[in-house]
């Protein structure tokens, strides 16, 4: 492995002369080699040899002419390997310097590990510094370049040390003859052996021993992310080979222990295939696209193995639940899925459970990520759906054709409101029990990916508002499906996804909840809201620069009833304290102004009095639904009252991507994609600050906190959560820059707006809190 500062300070003088050498050394075995074919072979080929000589040495010497024409291929594939990882080498490090030295200009430091920081931090700059203030871009981009420089070095080295390897072979008196055009082919050659030995290993089934299964899951892990090593075990292995293979380890009827004594080696083997089929999709050459059609026409199939049977879709959908598959094929899959399982059960007289769970006594376990069995195909397609935005999209705006082959009955099926409304989730086995939990986990997910526009487990740092026309659609859809009924949501538990979303699109709230009018689609005149573009426009299409995505009364409904969850409740109220700090910060004078007045502060204001009314709304959801799911005067009501101010524990100093990441307690850190490029942003950071400070008064309450009554804590909470939302008003007043005078009048100013608008949250009509059916 080439280290960042072995790659910077290499001396590639020694290969340069190695590649030069070779480059000799072939001249000269290239002219042996043709002495030896036209001379020394073919003479002993027209002697008139009888005896001893005719049986051993013509034989010899026709060998050993042959030995100078392998040495002479050899010797010219060792150069060519050599020549291009030296041309790599190159490129990689002139990369890497260059991002080095340019770094500083940019004001970044990268340290000799390769790490990136400030040149000169935020906190230490002086009141006149006029250097560099990089941008998270910045520090993205001087990191992808660094990867990238590594990467490549990395990779030439690793092709190249086992191309020499192979050259070299173990017969010491033989020379091997292989012929290497170049690095990239050799690549290729190797791709290929490895997709054959994994194959080979695949062809055991589970007689395979845990040895080989190690060795198989080593196969798709060294080659993670290279689309032609997928694309050649996917070949090798062929569609119906996946599903045999998949069937035959999840049947225990046959005496194999390997999935029973290994199941964690089973649960990698099934992430790694995953990937691995996921990145042969992406190849659109005949064989793959064959491939392809195959894996959607075996859907409707049976497969069998000694002693189990599942459908095609059933298998492979386990096999997707991981990687981004090629969007045409999971719409294409979906679709296929979709008629499937209406043909099944006879255009819903019964219930998809039925016909996925037939009530086998030993159903085959497809699925050993340690959740469900995998029975339903819907729920492993769904978490391929979670990892291609564009793909999910595009399928929760469709509808789909259930006859495909008549034209005439036009039989047409909603997909978002099938999904989330229409379809009885099958239940499934799974450790802690027979529920359905998974099935609506994984349609959370796909609504995750739908709406935000990346991958619902995307890592945060890499996240960046992606928002489009298609995403919004879907979102539109989403706020108005679960915000017309408290029971979906808690009913199907997926308020985490839905807080996710709501996190999303926390400014297009905003925008609503500004409005004085319920129904009004139309956005108010002069919003410090806005667009979210630098051009002014939205980014969801010119029809919506003035109009809205949600009205007012539809935005208070999703935002009341996913606020009812603890989970929601603390990502809703994080990501709105994030995104009221930035607006103001953005919209409101810039520290340093002189002779603030309020007519100044006049955005700003609107800006914390609707942060105000949103922390409102979900402060009294949240207490509302503690009062209806909790005995009264249990301890547990008093806990849960007094956890509601708690999401305050986050940092938002941690900027990463192009978002925030709020870390709270318990719970999966939601994202502002929208608050984009904000590192150095003074009020962002004084917020983070802040929320540090009072997040120490949020220690463990102690036993006489407690003993109050729950109206006395109720009220506490409300208080406290009035504190909260004055932060970013704080934040802002504290600002660097501002004069004494300023700051105190600022914070005095915003703090009255705030009190206010808390008040008039209490005026919305929220939804009641869900109520479980007796």
């Amino acid at each position: 492995m080439v280290s960042f500062e072995q790659l910077l300070h290499a001396r590639l003088d020694s290969l340069q002369k190695a590649v030069t050498d070779w480059s000799e050394t072939v001249k000269k075995l290239e002219t042996i080699a043709e002495q030896a074919t036209n001379g020394m072979a073919k003479k002993a080929e027209k002697a008139d040899w009888k005896g001893e000589n005719a049986g051993v040495t013509k034989p010899f010497v026709k060998k050993t002419a042959k030995e100078f024409s392998d040495a002479a291929t050899e010797a010219q594939s060792i150069h060519n390997i050599l020549r291009d990882a030296l041309s790599e080498f190159k490129a990689a490090k002139k990369k890497l310097k260059d991002t080095v030295d340019s770094a500083p200009d940019k004001g970044i430091r990268i340290d000799s590990n390769g790490a990136v920081s400030y040149l000169v931090h935020p906190d230490r700059r002086s009141k006149d510094y006029d250097g560099p203030k990089p941008t998270e871009a910045d520090f993205e981009k001087a990191r992808a370049d660094i990867k990238a420089a590594l990467d490549r070095a990395n990779d030439a080295d690793e092709i190249a040390s086992r191309a020499l390897r192979t050259l070299v072979g173990k017969d010491t008196a033989d020379f091997s003859g292989t012929d290497y055009e170049s690095l990239k082919q050799a690549a290729r050659f190797q791709d290929a052996e490895d997709a054959k030995a994994a194959a080979k290993i695949v062809a055991k089934g589970d007689d395979a021993t845990s040895e080989e299964i190690a060795r198989l899951n080593k196969y798709l892990t060294d080659n993670k992310g290279d689309a032609y090593f997928a694309e050649r075990f996917a070949l090798e292995v062929g569609v119906k080979g996946s599903l045999n293979y998949w069937l035959d380890m999840g049947d225990a009827s046959d005496g194999s222990r390997l999935a029973i004594d290994h199941p964690d080696q089973i649960k990698e083997l099934q992430k790694n295939w995953s990937l691995t089929l996921a990145a042969a999709t992406q190849s659109h050459s005949p064989a793959m696209e064959q491939w392809k059609a195959d894996a959607i026409s075996s859907g409707s199939d049976v497969v069998r193995s000694h002693g189990a049977s599942a459908y095609g879709f059933q298998i492979m959908s386990n096999l997707m639940r991981y990687g981004s598959y090629d969007t045409k094929f999971l719409t294409d899959y979906g679709q296929a899925l979709t008629v499937a399982e209406n043909k099944m059960t006879n255009n819903g007289s019964l219930r998809a459970g039925q016909v996925w769970n037939p009530g086998l006594s030993m159903p085959p376990r497809l699925n050993w990520d340690g959740k469900d069995l995998g029975r339903d195909p819907m729920v492993g397609f769904m978490e391929s759906l979670g990892h291609n935005a564009k793909a999910s999209a595009s399928f929760f705006n469709s509808t789909i054709d259930l006859t495909p082959d008549n034209h005439s009955d036009n039989k047409k099926l909603d997909v978002f409101k099938y999904f989330t409304k229409d379809r009885d989730w099958p239940e499934d086995a799974y450790k802690g029990g027979y529920d359905n939990k998974y099935g609506y986990d994984s349609l959370g997910h796909a609504l995750e990916s739908a709406t935000t526009g990346h991958a619902y487990d995307a890592p945060t740092e890499t996240l960046k508002d992606a928002r489009t026309l298609d995403n919004a659609k879907v979102v539109q859809k989403v706020v108005d499906f679960y915000g017309s009924d408290p029971k979906y949501m808690h009913e199907q538990g997926i308020a985490d996804s839905l807080a996710k979303i709501g996190t999303a699109y926390i400014d297009e709230f905003n925008r609503s909840l500004e409005q004085d009018d319920n129904d009004s689609m139309r956005e108010l005149n002069n919003s410090p809201f806005g667009a979210n573009l630098p051009n002014g426009k939205s980014r969801f299409g010119s029809d919506y620069d003035e109009n809205l995505l949600f009205n007012r009364g539809d935005a208070i409904n999703f935002l009341s009833i996913v606020a009812q969850t603890e989970e929601g409740h603390s990502q809703l109220s994080a990501a709105q304290s994030v995104y009221t700090a930035n607006t103001v910060g953005t919209v409101g004078p810039k520290p340093g102004s002189q002779e603030i007045k309020p007519s100044d502060l006049t955005d700003a204001h609107t800006v914390m009095r609707i942060g105000s009314e949103t922390h409102g709304i979900l402060d009294n959801s949240r207490i509302a639904q503690i009062e209806q799911d909790y005995q009264e005067g249990s301890k547990e009501r008093q806990k849960a009252i007094g956890r509601t101010t708690e999401w305050i524990k986050f940092g938002t100093e941690t900027l990463v991507g192009g978002g925030i990441a709020i870390a709270t307690d318990g719970v999966a850190s939601p994202v502002v994609p929208v608050v984009a490029d904000v590192v150095g942003s003074a009020t962002v950071s004084a917020l983070g600050m802040l929320t540090d400070d009072v997040a120490e008064d949020y220690a463990e309450k102690d036993d006489k906190e407690y003993k109050k009554s729950f109206d006395e804590m109720k009220q506490d909470a409300l208080t406290k959560g009035q504190s909260n939302a004055l932060l970013p008003a704080r934040a802002y007043a504290m600002a660097p820059g501002w004069s004494e005078e300023n700051s105190n009048f600022i914070e005095e100013d915003l703090t009255n707006y705030v009190k206010n608008a808390r008040l008039h949250s209490r005026e919305d009509n929220l939804p009641d809190p869900y109520k479980k059916d007796d």
